[in-house]
């Protein structure tokens, strides 16, 4: 079997034959034979095409004298077309005396020489070794034009391969030009949209900076007209403005001669007065008497007087109060007797307007009311609110000194409950505004908030039982009310005297720029020191301190500074103590709640936080409010406020 033949030559050895030698020569040719079983480990190995079963090749015939011929198949190996012809050549020899192995090796070299060394033969071997070397020639050519015809073949498919190749390159170099040829005629588009978009947006920019020029123009043509208004305007002011500084020199010049006839006359009076002091005093309580009376029937009419006339008028010596019962400052006094006596003649003025017409007023004032009601703490609100009533105390329909009167009548009746802050402060805008277009509306208010709050002068009024018949007459006098027959509560009483300091408070302390104050905060200031150098330390006058300083305190501070502090450190020394003193020999809760509010404000520096609601939101009124001066009905229309000024303003 091949599979006993070793992988590596080995040299033959003579050997005597095995129990042959008696055999007997044949004279038949000698047969090589291939078996199955050898074709099937040839084919399972991938080495042969193709094998014809039980096939015979007929071998060369030649004589072998004395050789012995083994029964043995002898394989010949054929090799495919395709694969490398084997190393080695096994090929057995039958001969008749010995058996001899040869290994013959292919090479590529035509040199028989190296391939007759490289055998090694037996003896009486040379008919059959010139056979087998001319076989193994054959062979060997075959091979060697089978591997060039392979390597032809080789050479050929790399030669296709490279043209393949290069037709590749080529298409992928034509591939990549049409891409780049894409690119650039793309780049070219967007470079164009670029330019196109470029273009519309300088286009429209330009066009944007022609619209924006217009309108600063007409912006700027706006302004100097508005411009040239206001000139126009404040020469018309200032025309009036001499005129009534004439009409006021003028006046001057009368009154001086009248104060200085009057002061000869009080000297000459002197003496008298002097001698009647006695008689003054027994008639101020029987006064102050009929007063009580008068103002209860008064207010039961509807009549508008102060309800202290009597006292002041009758009582009144040298300032001072007789018996010491009115406590107040004599400028206060001074001041409030001037308004009261203005508000008399605005009143009989006002009467004469009202019987004059036969309109029913009722609507109008409940117009007046809803709009001041529905006054809120914010920029738009107060601008709004302003412009309307503005409007309403110019109807032609209704004369001035009747919207004035309905004005501040609602102004005083709104705030008879509390109102939050912020609406009060807000209110107090709408008050200096218009008030500073209306002048003659502010006294006529603070004289209704004197008459329906004493401690607004400030003054107040002792009880006295000499000079008043019982205790409900004592509390009509300081501004009580009776209802039903009964007077009513102290601490209804608080609450409302609570609601009017509160909303004097915010009109002292309303300052907007633009806008004069007739009554801001130096007279805010002239009060509090009236009040502490006047009035004495009760109940009364603690929560009217204390609601002052609470809404008036922080812009007084902002103002006066070190000056305030020396007011605040008068109260915590004087006031206080007087105040605790009080309530220790009165036992009233409310005083000692008063006492430690005013004594927590003090302590813990509450003037130094803005009230809720102090700064309108947003901007100030003065800073966003613009006159309509083209309206021919608006107040602040040069026509219509030169004529309302010159027609209203004799009655001062």
């Amino acid at each position: 079997m091949l599979s006993s033949v070793p992988k590596f030559p080995v040299p033959f050895t003579k050997r005597e034959s095995r129990g042959l030698s008696n055999v007997k020569k044949a004279g038949t040719a000698f047969v090589m034979r291939v078996s199955d079983d050898e074709m099937e480990v040839v084919e399972r190995e991938g080495e042969v095409e193709e094998v014809h079963d039980h096939s015979l090749v007929q071998g060369s015939r030649f004589s072998c004298d004395e050789l012995y011929i083994r029964a043995q198949p002898v394989m010949i190996q054929s090799q495919p077309t395709h694969a490398k012809p084997p190393l080695d050549v096994f090929a057995y020899w039958a001969c008749n005396s010995e058996l001899r192995f040869c290994n013959w090796p292919f090479s590529d070299s035509d040199d028989e020489s190296d391939l007759h060394d490289q055998c090694h033969l037996m003896d009486k071997a040379g008919v059959a070794e010139d056979a087998f070397f001319e076989l193994n020639r054959l062979h060997q050519l075959a091979v060697k034009v089978e591997v060039r015809n392979l390597i032809s073949a080789l050479e050929t498919d790399l030669m296709h391969e490279k043209k393949k190749s290069a037709c590749a390159i080529v298409r992928v170099d034509k591939y990549v030009e049409s891409r780049r040829e894409m690119d650039r005629k793309l780049d070219i588009q967007y470079q164009r949209n670029i330019a196109e978009a470029l273009d519309n947006h300088m286009t429209a920019v330009q066009r944007d900076h022609e619209h924006r020029s217009q309108i600063e123009e007409r912006r700027i043509r706006n302004e100097a007209a508005i411009e040239e208004a206001r000139k126009e305007k404040a020469l018309q002011e200032e025309k009036l403005r001499q005129e009534k500084a004439k009409a006021e020199a003028k006046v001057k010049l009368e009154l001086a001669a009248k104060k200085r006839a009057e002061e000869a006359k009080l000297a000459a009076l002197e003496d008298e007065r002097r001698a009647a002091k006695e008689a003054a005093e027994r008639e101020a309580i029987e006064t102050s008497t009929r007063a009580a009376s008068e103002v209860a029937a008064k207010e039961a009419t509807g009549h508008h007087i102060d309800a202290s006339l009597g006292i002041l008028n009758g009582s009144k010596t040298d300032g001072q109060p007789s018996g010491n019962i009115l406590k107040a400052a004599e400028n206060a006094l001074k001041l409030e007797q001037e308004r009261l006596q203005k508000y008399k003649e605005f009143e009989e003025k006002t009467k004469e307007l009202g019987l004059s017409s036969n309109k029913d007023f009722q609507r109008h004032e409940q117009q007046f009311a809803r709009r001041i009601r529905q006054i809120s703490g914010t920029k738009e609100n107060v601008r709004t609110k302003v412009n309307e009533l503005i409007k309403m105390f110019n109807d032609p329909l209704y004369p001035q000194p009747i919207n004035v009167a309905v004005f501040v009548k609602k102004i005083i009746s709104y705030f008879e409950v509390d109102q939050p802050s912020k609406v009060t402060f807000a209110c107090g805008h709408v008050i200096v505004f218009i008030t500073s277009q209306v002048p003659y509306a502010m006294d006529l208010l603070l004289t209704e908030l004197h008459r329906v709050c004493i401690y607004t002068v400030p003054k107040h009024i002792d009880y006295s039982k000499s000079a008043f018949k019982s205790k409900e007459d004592y509390y009509k006098m300081i501004g009580y009310r009776e209802e039903n027959g009964k007077i009513e509560s102290t601490e209804a009483y608080l609450k409302r005297l609570a609601c009017y300091m509160k909303l004097y408070a915010a009109l002292v302390q309303t300052e907007d720029e633009g806008i004069q104050n007739p009554h801001g905060l130096k007279e805010g200031w002239a009060w509090l020191a009236r009040f502490l150098n006047a009035l004495p330390a009760n109940v009364y006058t603690g929560v009217a301190l204390e609601v002052f300083l609470q809404m008036a305190g922080f812009a007084l501070f902002r103002k006066y500074r070190s000056q305030f502090r020396k007011i605040l450190k008068n109260i915590s020394g004087n006031f206080l103590v007087a105040l605790k003193a009080q309530g220790e020999k009165v036992k009233e809760p409310k005083l000692k709640q008063v006492t430690g509010n005013i004594q927590y404000y003090i302590e813990k520096n509450e003037f130094l936080q803005e009230p809720e609601g102090w700064k309108l939101q947003g901007s100030l009124l003065s800073g966003t409010m613009v006159p309509e001066l083209d309206d021919p009905h608006s107040y602040h229309h040069p026509s219509n406020y030169s004529r309302s000024y010159q027609q209203y303003s004799s009655y001062y």
